[in-house]
């Protein structure tokens, strides 16, 4: 049986044309986020099972390619009925994995500690266009300040990192959405939602963009929610054309949104506003939700008009580590969509990226010399130390095809050596 040449299915080979833009990327994500003091980590690819699947994870706990026992361990999980045949799995995103890491390091680790994370994860998700079910995924995040300049310098970074990535390809803005997982519990406490059915409330308006306030009101009822409490609560929702904080909170009772949450708000959107370009609209945005259960505060998301997807979420997550110490401790963090990002290039772009100008091409006939040869490579050399990219080939008998394929890869000069 012949073996297969294509890909696990939402997986994907990268050309060397893919590698170059994706390492110039990177390369620029790391500059600018080295200019705000991120340092760079590592975690394992695979973390402990019992970590994964913690409920902190939100759907994405759904999606884990587990890993299973091996030898003994494997059998006498078999033996049981209620064995766990798995003891590991692949990470699904960064923040969990760095949870474990700060709780293990924090005593050789500055305070705060920030943190910049690059690495592929992986879930079982249906694959679609920007969606993979192995991709790379770019966090930053401040652990161990509890002061909303955390999330201030978090904005002001991306924002940063984000215009210098998106100027290369003409695109001058985009927008960031912030909001609070404060505001969202007491909303819906304040319409008079019962506390356990809180997060499904939101699961449904998580949807707002796609099926709008009467789609929300019909599927909440239809899980069995008092129309009465249901109107109430979209009657915050029912007019948010340039909606201000003071304006959404000034229905939800003090009993359930305190005002340092409205304050620390309030400070965040006014100093990332005064700290981003010109050309990124920041905004508050009530209906933001964020699907990963362990945020606390302050959330964000950017957006790019033209696409239906975000390229960038975060928000604070103050009870994470706390499950690995027993004792809280702050911590806020950005996610970059780096693969949504690599898509929007692409189609930006419209052919492969080149790269950098200024590159030499040696084609190299069957009749040179050793002597010449010897020249040449000495002459390569001396052009690279000079920081030139010098490629050396053999001369094909179809030269103006072999040109015209170096041209592609970005080579503006060419010295053909016959003898």
């Amino acid at each position: 049986m012949a073996l297969k040449k294509t890909p696990v299915k939402g997986m994907c080979d990268m050309l060397p044309s893919d590698m170059r833009l994706r390492e110039h990327v990177i390369g620029m994500i790391k500059e600018a986020y080295g200019r705000y003091g991120f340092m760079e980590i590592e975690t394992p690819v695979m973390e402990h099972i019992e970590n994964l699947t913690s409920k902190q994870g939100g759907d994405n706990e759904k999606l884990i390619f587990k890993i299973m026992k091996r030898g003994a361990d494997l059998m006498r999980a078999l033996e049981k009925e209620d064995g766990e045949l798995a003891d590991g799995g692949l990470r699904y995103d960064l923040t969990l994995p760095l949870a474990r890491y700060y709780s293990n390091n924090k005593d050789v680790l500055p305070t705060p500690f920030k943190s910049l994370q690059i690495g592929n994860v992986w879930r079982a998700d249906k694959p679609q266009k920007g969606r993979f079910r192995q991709f790379t995924q770019c966090d930053i995040d401040i652990l161990g300040d509890n002061s909303n300049l955390a999330e201030i310098e978090l904005i002001g970074a991306t924002s940063d990192m984000l215009r210098t990535i998106f100027s290369e390809v003409g695109i001058e803005g985009f927008t960031v959405h912030i909001n609070d997982r404060r505001f969202l519990i007491g909303a819906a406490k304040n319409a008079g939602f019962k506390e356990e059915d809180i997060e499904g409330i939101l699961i449904t308006l998580d949807k707002f963009d796609k099926i709008g306030l009467d789609g929300i009101r019909e599927e909440l009822i239809g899980n069995g929610q008092d129309p009465a409490v249901v109107d109430k609560y979209l009657a915050l929702y029912s007019d948010l054309e340039n909606v201000s904080i003071e304006n959404f909170v000034s229905d939800i009772d003090e009993a359930f949104l305190s005002k340092d949450a409205v304050n620390g708000l309030s400070e965040i959107l006014t100093c990332a506003k005064s700290m981003v370009d010109k050309s990124i609209t920041v905004v508050f945005d009530p209906t933001l939700v964020r699907g990963m259960g362990y945020y606390t505060g302050p959330i964000f998301e950017v957006t790019i008009d033209g696409y239906n997807f975000s390229i960038a979420g975060g928000g604070r997550y103050d009870k994470m580590i706390g499950r690995f110490t027993g004792q809280d401790t702050p911590a806020t963090g950005f996610s970059i969509g780096f693969e949504r990002i690599i898509t929007i290039l692409k189609d930006k772009l419209g052919e492969d990226y080149k790269i950098s100008a200024d590159n030499v091409a040696i084609l190299i006939g069957k009749k040179v010399s050793l002597e010449k040869k010897v020249q040449i490579l000495e002459e390569a050399k001396e052009l690279r130390a000079a920081g030139k990219t010098v490629l050396i080939q053999p001369m094909q008998k179809n030269l103006g095809h072999q040109i015209e394929m170096l041209e592609k890869e970005g080579y503006t000069e060419f010295r053909k050596e016959f003898e």
